[in-house]
């Protein structure tokens, strides 16, 4: 399953949208339109991005032309780091899902603010260290879990179930094909899941798709409701 827009970092004592919502030596601020494209597969990577507001879905093309949803990033979320790590050109596309505020950094900036500003770089460091587990999590997820598991949790990794304050689950607006794509099996499974989950009364799916607490439940608790077997 790919990244979603759950690996967040508790802000603590340092702000990263104070600290990288103002434009500087190298650091630019951006506005995106819905379907707008950021970068391509295959463009020179020479620039991080920090997502102040709105969603990001990161595709890569295959030699045979087919394409897959690697992730799906949110506010206060990089991505495009690969660049720090020797990535000469862009192996995905990213574009953006709704209208987006995004900070682009270039790699020399990144690097000097990384040497420059200890409580930045403790903070990308705890971000790279928990997407890292996510990833981890992911591939648990995708080896060892039911199509239906793996779409219930992602369903609730996208509404973004336990965030900080209490907040209401935030609505997904993902189609059914991406959803798909996302969990590895085919639309018609996750248009089947998708209808039993609505009957159960753990979603609602009016154009967005409202996830319920009890789709948590059931996942937590294990009830019969969520199938282990394809």
């Amino acid at each position: 399953m790919p990244n979603t827009s759950q690996t967040r970092i508790p802000k603590g004592v340092f702000d990263p949208e104070t600290f990288l919502g103002k434009a500087g030596a190298g650091k630019t601020i951006e506005k995106y339109t819905k379907n707008q494209k950021i970068f391509s597969q295959g463009d020179i990577a020479d620039t991080i991005f920090f997502i102040q507001t709105g969603k990001v879905k990161i595709t890569v093309l295959s030699e045979h032309g087919k394409e897959a949803v690697v992730g799906i990033f949110a506010a206060g979320q990089f991505f495009g780091e690969g660049c720090l790590l020797g990535e000469q050109s862009r192996s995905t596309t990213s574009q953006a899902m709704e209208e987006c505020l995004i900070t682009s950094i270039t790699k020399t900036a990144m690097l000097a603010m990384l040497g420059a500003e200890p409580k930045f770089s403790a903070f990308f460091i705890a971000y790279l260290l928990s997407r890292n587990s996510r990833i981890e999590d992911d591939l648990i997820d995708q080896l060892f879990n039911s199509s239906e598991r793996r779409l219930a949790r992602l369903l609730l990794l996208l509404a973004n179930f336990g965030k900080e304050g209490g907040e209401a689950p935030d609505p997904v607006t993902l189609s059914q094909e991406t959803l798909a794509e996302m969990i590895g099996t085919t639309r018609s499974r996750v248009s089947f899941f998708m209808n039993k989950f609505r009957k159960q009364g753990f979603i609602d799916y009016n154009g967005k798709i409202e996830v319920h607490r009890s789709l948590l439940d059931a996942v937590l608790h294990e009830k019969p409701q969520i199938d282990e077997d394809e």
